[in-house]
């Protein structure tokens, strides 16, 4: 029978994440449902800490919503025992750090495991645990220029070029979520919890797949620019528009035969040029040059309209400013406006996993540094009053 119980209600995660990947993580598992209780060292986390140079950080409060916040310090072995208390009651815990200081702080997975033989442990990092790059240092750059990801993007007569998202990053995260729930729904077979991880690396890899194919049928793998990464497919560009500029792809005949119907080009329809995907292909600036001889008159607004009425794939490029405020995406609740206390009037995120049946999980904001010092420590731990007092009087917490 459907259930309209959030999937993961009932859980218990300990969220070391910093930055976005071990976060993100976190931050689906309270869409889902979780109790997830964001745990940072007494300064912050360096996320939170960017707020001392902007005035705010959006990322963190996007990140970090629905979950409790406390501090701890985990250099100190009160702090390290607070955790290990903390342990004893939680489902899983999410780290990111480098590998190595968790064990190096006395709180891996050996020893968290022993306290909760049930827990989930799981482990973000750049290049694994294991293997002779494990200390390499990560970031979202460096990995996107290791993984190869740098080297095919950007236009094949210039330098390399960054994606300009942090696409590493939540592919880590989402891969980290999906690791967590993947164990938990084992435990629920076994009883028994287990670690788990994820290279950011590692999941770079299956997103080059177009342009592996072209570099092993032909030993390179150019950067092509808005191109088809393999060169294997016609149109597939990003055309001017008279105001700014349209993304176009033809995948079937069926759309490049809408296609020539949207730019009035019935004409072609039998040039050996243009007449299969293969054709194209191998006349693809002759393509490009008559798409956009096509969309170079039109606003992207038209081109959009007129190809969609066709049946072709087409969207215009957007800007932020018109992603912030789509109509659909509001709509679907993705977007919401939020008067957010430490960074103003800013439109965040849901999760984009959608439990059909279950309402959505409640909006909270992000905390504030160590908000829920005393729900988590003293009502959901049971530490005594004075106890908890000379923790913080100590700046243990």
């Amino acid at each position: 029978m459907p259930t309209s119980e959030a999937p993961l209600a009932g859980i218990v995660v300990l969220d070391l994440g910093q930055i976005y990947q071990g976060s993100y993580a976190g931050f689906l598992a309270a869409k889902a449902g979780a109790q997830v209780i964001k745990v940072e060292p007494p300064q912050g986390e360096p996320l939170r800490r960017r707020a001392e140079i902007s005035g705010g950080s959006v990322p963190f409060a996007m990140l970090n919503c629905n979950k409790l916040g406390v501090t701890l310090d985990l250099k100190s072995e009160r702090g390290r025992s607070v955790l290990a208390k903390m342990v004893g009651r939680a489902d899983a815990l999410i780290e990111n750090f480098a590998p190595g200081v968790m064990d190096r702080l006395g709180v891996g997975y050996e020893r968290l495991s022993a306290i909760n033989p049930r827990l989930v442990y799981v482990s973000g990092s750049g290049y694994g645990l294991t293997g002779p790059d494990r200390d390499n240092l990560a970031m979202d750059l460096t990995v996107q220029a290791y993984s190869g990801l740098m080297s095919i993007t950007g236009y094949p007569d210039r330098p390399p070029v960054k994606a300009g998202g942090a696409v590493v990053d939540f592919l880590g995260g989402t891969h980290l979520y999906g690791a967590l729930t993947t164990a938990l729904f084992q435990r629920e077979r076994t009883g028994a919890g287990r670690k788990v991880e994820v290279s950011m690396q590692e999941t770079v890899y299956p997103t080059l797949a177009s342009n592996l194919g072209s570099y092993f049928a032909s030993g390179e793998a150019p950067r092509t620019a808005n191109k088809h990464g393999g060169l294997a497919i016609a149109p597939y560009n990003v055309y001017r528009a008279s105001d700014g500029h349209v993304a176009v792809i033809v995948i079937t005949e069926q759309h490049w035969a809408g296609l020539l119907k949207a730019m009035g080009r019935g004409d072609l329809a039998d040039d050996p040029r243009l007449s299969t995907n293969a054709a194209r292909s191998r006349n693809m600036a002759v393509v490009d040059e008559l798409v956009e001889a096509w969309t170079a008159t039109l606003t992207r607004s038209e081109v959009f309209e007129t190809a969609r009425a066709h049946g072709v794939p087409v969207a215009p490029v957007r800007d932020l400013g018109e992603v912030v405020n789509d109509p659909h995406m509001h709509e679907r609740g993705m977007l919401h406006w939020v008067d957010h206390p430490e960074v103003g009037r800013v439109v965040l995120h849901a999760s984009p996993l959608r439990f059909h049946g279950m309402a959505p999980v409640a909006y909270r904001t992000s905390p504030p540094k160590g908000a829920d010092n005393r729900a988590v420590y003293v009502d959901w731990l049971g530490l005594a009053e004075g106890e908890y007092r000379q923790l913080v009087d100590d700046k243990v917490i």
